[in-house]
């Protein structure tokens, strides 16, 4: 799955985007999300406050309890303002 971080995630994890491939056991947003905090320190560091970050499957934001099913990106953005 294509796997993309904007603003400060992007800078804390040190890429745009990437492939990754999750286990079985990943069906939600929320599960992909703390599956990649575990992927070293970088990771923990940019989703060590999982409830501001918004998800988008599909270029569709979402909730994170929402599946995965056949999504083929998924997306990390920090909380957004408005102006």
């Amino acid at each position: 799955m294509k796997v993309l971080y904007f603003a400060w995630l992007r800078e804390r994890i040190g890429k745009a985007e990437e492939e990754v491939v999750f286990p079985a056991s990943i069906s939600t947003a929320r599960d992909a999300m703390q599956h990649l905090a575990t992927q070293g320190e970088e990771y923990a560091y940019a989703f060590e406050n999982p409830q501001i970050i918004r998800i988008a499957l599909d270029r569709r934001h979402v909730p994170p309890e929402t599946p995965i099913g056949a999504a083929r990106e998924i997306a990390f953005f920090p909380p957004m303002t408005g102006g």
